[in-house]
């Protein structure tokens, strides 16, 4: 039987998240962009094909984001990207019914980038080189595509 989304409790949802989830800032080099960096935080769930149905009432319990399969590591995601609902949804719910574990030093950073971000702030050299300070600081198991020091040689703040 799959839950209905209505059985989803929000202490549930925010367990799953401390085990299967991550909050997540990625940088992509634009040149098109004042600063030549594009930032874009992002809240992530991954689950097997055998839940899905899980996935698909988390995505209903916060009534955002969207569900895509990964090949690279054979999972469904439920990923919420918008800064909007991430500032409307995602972290009021998390404030509310708190992580317990270490994901939450990742959360407080993460409430603190998408602040930035919501405010344009990213946009701005100086507050870019804070957000990617505190972006790396962030996920120390993840793999990141680019290092610290390419972001900050973009940002003109390291040479060679």
């Amino acid at each position: 039987m799959t839950p209905d989304t209505h059985e989803l409790d929000a202490w549930y949802v925010t367990g799953l998240s401390e085990g299967e989830a991550c909050f997540h800032v990625t940088f992509t080099l634009r040149k098109r962009l004042k600063v030549g960096i594009e930032t874009r935080p992002s809240f992530s769930l991954s689950l097997n094909q055998k839940d899905l149905h899980l996935l698909q009432s988390v995505q209903k319990f916060f009534g955002c984001g969207g569900i895509r399969y990964s090949r690279a590591d054979r999972t469904y995601k439920y990923e919420v990207r918008s800064i909007r609902d991430l500032m409307r949804k995602i972290i009021p719910h998390f404030e509310r019914y708190p992580l317990q574990g270490a994901k939450r030093e990742d959360f407080e950073r993460f409430v603190s980038i998408c602040k930035k971000v919501h405010a344009n702030l990213h946009l701005n050299r100086e507050h870019l080189r804070e957000i990617i300070d505190l972006a790396y600081a962030m996920n120390s198991s993840g793999v990141r595509k680019r290092s610290k020091r390419d972001l900050l040689r973009v940002l003109g703040e390291e040479k060679g």
